[in-house]
């Protein structure tokens, strides 16, 4: 059997490769995406003071930092048994929508945009943001490079660092807003709606205008019907900060709605033996090994997932095309590329988000923080900008903690990131015929989701694989130690 390897893969955050196997007749018999990093997070928050929490665990992820650090602070206010004032969680949100501004920007200029803007095919040292500047031109790139900032700077202002923020306490947060910061945040969110509306243009002008793109968005080797997951807000409105948790099934239907202290109840996790990340899935279906359908409890997270799980967004352009792209696809859309869309429109509501948050007249009040209670236990959820991001703390009577559990959002998409490669090597990879092309096709199919691994893989039972090489002076071979 004729073995296809594709390592590292590119355009992601943390380490992985994909290993393709053939058969006999060079067709794909099967691929597996293999994650060989170990972090240890879970583990090493064990014994701290829970106030560290939420400056600890910014340090898993320098992409999403800020989602890692509400997940704490949400943890804690409930550990503590307090809420936050209304005006510091809108303080909260308002940093939050900023950084989903800079990260899905991120992403799609950086990222997986490049595969569509300069296209699939297109040679490796083009699909970058250079061939992205290439094609759409300097004056997009310096509006690409100037927003991304602008959302970098709102979640400075607000969380104190651009990118590991320290602001928030358990019960609330540390600085109110002055009515000058406010008044910047205000501008950078209303540049930041026509900078989201360019995007989209963009978007449908490049991608959707393209009948090969959006074949490909439609096609077998790119679509998957599993069950969606994401937060909503009472009306069932997409929500990144609060929320319940909704789940849909491949149809569409509601199948569980719950509040994130629950999520136990809702959702267990496999191992296999190939991979440090974990496969999380749906209890009450259960795990059926790595296919799809009502059948098996595997489901989507993320942009996709979000929208799929929802009835809408609160936000009138965002609604807008919330509503183009399942007129397009229909609803729900299980077609992964569709991943990209679904984050853009999620850009627009995050400008739009912030512009409402910058306005609110309660947003620079100084009434930002409540007292904390005894210790105890709490769950915080959030959505990060992969997928809904769960933190859960048990802490003693000193306040330490005594044991963690996190379901990060690339955790929670892994199993549905598997199948995504397979299906794509399968769909695309006929007689043994393989080139760069088909192999970076392939990789959109996990870059759709925009992983990341480094959050991914907080946890193993064992030890991390280990070989150490010993060189004399002369660089000669003395001897090889394996663990």
């Amino acid at each position: 059997m004729k073995e296809i390897t594709i390592d590292p893969i590119t355009r992601l955050e943390g380490h992985g490769n994909v290993s393709i196997f053939l058969n006999d007749k060079g067709d794909v018999e099967s691929a597996y995406l293999k994650v060989p990093e170990l972090r240890g997070f879970e583990k090493f928050c064990i014994g701290r003071r829970a106030e560290l929490m939420p400056i600890l665990t910014t340090r898993i992820c320098g992409v999403c930092p800020v989602a890692h650090h509400y997940a704490a602070v949400k943890a804690l206010d409930a550990a503590f048994n307090v809420e936050p004032p209304s005006a510091a969680k809108k303080l909260r949100e308002l940093q939050y929508v900023g950084y989903y501004i800079y990260d899905h920007i991120l992403h799609f200029y950086y990222l997986g945009g490049p595969d569509f803007i300069v296209g699939p095919d297109a040679p490796a040292e083009k699909r970058n943001i250079l061939g992205v500047i290439e094609k759409a031109g300097m004056e997009v790139a310096k509006e690409v490079i100037k927003h991304r900032a602008y959302g970098q700077k709102i979640t400075q202002i607000i969380g104190g660092k651009a990118t590991h923020p320290v602001s928030g306490l358990p019960g609330g947060m540390s600085k109110a807003l002055n009515e000058e910061d406010r008044k910047e945040i205000q501008a950078m969110a209303e540049s930041s709606v026509k900078f989201a509306q360019l995007t989209l243009k963009i978007f449908h002008d490049l991608v959707l205008g393209n009948p090969k793109y959006l074949e490909m968005i439609k096609s077998d080797a790119y679509t998957m019907n599993t069950y969606y997951m994401g937060t909503v807000d009472a009306k069932n409105k997409v929500n990144f900060y609060d929320g319940k948790v909704r789940v849909v099934d491949p149809s569409g239907k509601e199948f569980l709605k719950f509040e994130g202290k629950d999520y136990l109840k809702h959702i267990s996790e496999h191992v296999e033996q190939w991979t440090y990340s974990k496969f999380p899935y749906l209890t009450k279906v259960g795990w059926k090994g790595f296919s799809y359908g009502p059948d098996n409890g595997v489901y989507r997270v993320g942009p996709l997932g979000r929208l799929n799980a929802s009835d809408g967004m609160t936000t009138p352009l965002a609604q807008a095309e919330y509503e183009a792209m399942f007129k397009t696809l229909g609803k729900p859309v299980h077609g992964t590329l569709a991943f990209h869309w679904a984050r853009l429109i999620e850009l627009q509501y995050a400008a739009e988000r912030a512009v409402e948050l910058a306005k609110d007249k309660e947003i620079t009040s100084t009434n930002i923080r409540n007292k904390p209670g005894a210790p105890g236990e709490g769950v915080g959820v959030v959505e990060a900008a992969r997928g809904t991001l769960i933190h859960h703390y048990t802490l003693d009577k000193d306040a330490m903690v005594k044991d963690v559990n996190m379901i990060v959002a690339t955790t929670n998409n892994y199993p549905a990131i598997c199948m995504s490669i397979r299906d794509a090597a399968k769909g695309l990879i006929k007689g043994g015929k393989c080139d760069q092309g088909i192999l970076n096709k392939i990789e959109m199919a996990f870059r759709a989701y925009d992983p990341c691994f480094g959050c991914a893989t907080h946890f193993a039972v064992g030890q991390m694989p280990l070989e150490v090489k010993v060189y004399k002076n002369n660089k000669m071979l003395v001897q090889t130690l394996k663990r």
